[in-house]
């Protein structure tokens, strides 16, 4: 990636609003958090995988990733459409459904034996999500043990999906009794201690969306023994909705305040995971559901997707899972059949911050609830590169004020450091779609992806001044700058 060198001209041109003043230690603190090499992860809905192998930028927008932190992101296929699927070993082809637009998705489906081959072909660790719901056990073995025998990057099965939303005509279900935290769990320690034997102990837990009624942590006391079958817990995480017309906000999606507030309720599933010896994820995660909503294809929700990892790994989640929907249908999703979509510049950014060589995050403390720095460490706990993100929200009209972060004790033998910034006209700026041109949303200037998703254009790298360990960066409203120290 090449550098031109410009000088970033700290407190000229446009008056800054407000000087924060931060401390950057130059070893990683002791509550910093390790982060895991596959932190940003995808999901894909169970009926669509295969159409993803047939784009071009499914492969391409994940080794983007894996270039940037040195292991290949990992991929759950699940979703709403997992539960609505019956394995039958005789179809020759993958998936076999009818709908009545290519916008929908099937009310049922059937998949074969090839559906493991594509899967098999995907790098790094793949969840595949089984249907519980349909109470037909015999048949999701069989299909576990199909995925067993074909994929040699087989990480973890899930057994149903989201099924704290099961309702009364769920097969599933007890005629008496109902369904409750207490008889899913029951549900879910039978079904995993009767596959076990066949396909080992590789069970995703929970995946439960109706948090934190229902939790892992509330699960785990109930599984007993069987939690030696359980690889992973996950639970579903979207702070937003957009089901049913109801109304989504980017103002308060992309605000830091807000994320930190969010996410913090995802602590006491991952400590209560972590004593089990067990990893947390958020196996299948966006902006909002039911496919996104107006505020899910925006550079907003790109810069929301940067602060929502960092939050996310700095509460105890391992892994976050950013689901992709039906092709053609998705507001949220990272690429489509002609386009990426500004999202991904942010999952694409905050990859590269955090790098091949980051073992480790930490928030620095800041006098705005609007503004987060981080600092992300090797693993030899020093200083690599800090991130600045100004989560003000910036519509496009009136003036675009910015904030000026001092950072300071610094290397006395640092001269400079180099910047690196993602921006866009404002944050409701979409690419594609009836939205702006390619070019709209930028990495360092000049750096964008074409319609496969390769790299277009090379990032522009601003001279960053230093002076007896102070450095000043400037960052407009509805923008992140990566600082990096080892250029």
């Amino acid at each position: 990636m090449a550098f031109q060198v410009l000088e970033l001209l700290v407190l000229l041109v446009v008056a800054a609003q407000s000087i924060h003043a931060i401390t950057v230690p130059q070893t990683a603190p002791s509550n910093a958090s390790t982060v895991d090499p596959s932190l940003l992860s995808v999901s894909i809905e169970f009926f669509a995988f295969p159409g993803y192998t047939d784009l071009s930028a499914t492969s391409t927008c994940l080794a983007n990733i894996a270039s940037l932190r040195g292991a290949h992101p990992a991929v759950r296929i699940g979703g709403t459409t997992q539960d609505r699927a019956t394995y039958d070993p005789s179809l020759s082809r993958a998936v076999n459904y009818s709908v009545a637009s290519p916008a929908d998705a099937p009310t049922s489906l059937t998949y074969g034996p090839s559906f493991f081959d594509l899967a098999a072909d995907l790098s790094g660790d793949v969840t595949i999500g089984f249907n519980r719901q349909l109470n037909d056990i015999s048949n999701v073995g069989a299909a576990a043990a199909e995925a067993q025998d074909t994929m040699s990057n087989l990480y973890a099965i899930e057994l149903g999906n989201e099924p704290d939303l099961y309702g009364s005509g769920s097969p599933i279900i007890p005629s008496s009794g109902g369904w409750t935290p207490t008889t899913d769990g029951q549900s879910q320690k039978e079904w995993e201690t009767g596959l076990a034997p066949s396909v080992g102990n590789i069970f995703q837990a929970a995946v439960y969306i109706s948090f934190p009624t229902w939790s892992a942590q509330g699960l785990i006391p109930i599984l007993g023994s069987a939690i030696d079958f359980v690889k992973t817990f996950s639970i579903h995480s979207y702070p937003q909705s957009a089901c049913g017309g109801a109304s989504t906000d980017l103002n308060s999606l992309m605000s830091h305040s807000g994320i930190a507030s969010y996410t913090s309720r995802f602590k006491p599933d991952a400590v209560a995971a972590h004593g089990q010896g067990k990893q947390f994820f958020l196996g299948e995660t966006n902006s909002a559901t039911c496919g996104g909503g107006g505020i899910s294809p925006t550079f907003g929700a790109g810069l929301w997707i940067v602060d929502y990892v960092l939050q996310a790994a700095l509460n105890g989640v391992d892994r976050l899972y950013f689901h992709q929907g039906t092709i053609g249908n998705c507001a949220y999703c990272f690429w489509n059949t002609t386009v990426i979509n500004a999202p991904y510049y942010g999952a694409y950014f905050v990859s590269q911050f955090l790098g091949t060589d980051g073992a480790s995050i930490s928030e620095l403390s800041t006098d705005s609830s609007a503004v987060a720095v981080y600092a992300v460490y090797s693993s030899s706990n020093t200083l690599l590169r800090t991130l600045i993100y100004n989560s003000n929200y910036f519509d496009g009209t009136g003036t675009r004020s910015n904030q000026t972060v001092q950072l300071s004790g610094l290397s006395s033998s640092l001269s400079k450091a180099t910047a690196v910034r993602l921006t866009a006209k404002d944050a409701g700026v979409t690419i594609g779609q009836g939205g702006a041109e390619v070019g709209a949303v930028t990495i360092g200037g000049g750096m964008t992806f074409g319609s496969g998703c390769e790299v277009s254009g090379e990032q522009t790298g601003e001279s960053v001044a230093v002076s007896g360990g102070v450095a000043n960066v400037v960052v407009q409203e509805s923008e992140a700058v990566i600082v990096d120290f080892t250029r």
